[in-house]
């Protein structure tokens, strides 16, 4: 196994459909909370949406030789756009500044699990947002069902906050300090 990382672009997305979908299918999987939410959810309609509407993406993978084994999305939005006809993912007037930082998605192949590879992406990602001076909140949205990732997040210092759409998406947040 010899694990790279790579950014892309966000006209490169398309080498991450196979694994969003997958993500999507393991979501599913692991649900015992409006499965059914699931059925429509793929790459073309959660990860093109997002990267459209953000003002800032970030797209890591991780590849083991040319094969891509993992990969996370992460984005700079407004934290009214996190407030649509799906759901309101958190109180926007909890939210002090204009722009959120998202963990929107983390997904890594079964079989590459346990190596290191989601402890990489994980930091890539937090730097990576870390870097935008006007952000203090860090959300991450957890399906219900996936323990494994909700504990992972809460080991990287993220907190559950709440619990949206009757339990079926657990947010979890992190507020970083900013020196006014």
């Amino acid at each position: 196994m010899n694990i790279t990382y790579e950014v892309i672009a966000d006209e490169k997305s398309e080498c991450c459909r196979e694994l969003c979908n997958e993500l999507m299918a393991f979501q599913k999987s692991k649900a015992y909370i409006k499965p059914e939410l699931f059925y429509n959810m793929n790459f073309d309609t959660r990860m093109i949406p997002s990267i459209k509407s953000a003002i800032h993406n970030n797209i890591v993978v991780a590849k083991d030789g040319d094969k891509i084994v993992g990969y996370v999305y992460s984005n700079i939005s407004t934290k009214e756009s996190y407030s649509n006809d799906f759901a309101t993912f958190f109180d926007l007037s909890s939210v002090n500044r204009d722009h959120v930082g998202c963990l929107s998605q983390f997904y890594i192949k079964d079989g590459y699990r346990q190596y290191g590879i989601g402890s990489s992406l994980f930091i890539r990602s937090m730097k990576w947002l870390q870097q935008f001076e006007d952000v203090e909140d860090y959300f991450i949205f957890v399906s219900n069902g996936n323990t494994n990732a909700l504990e992972f997040y809460k080991r990287k210092g993220f907190s559950v906050s709440h619990d949206i759409l009757d339990g079926f998406i657990t947010v979890l947040r992190n507020i970083k300090k900013i020196e006014k």
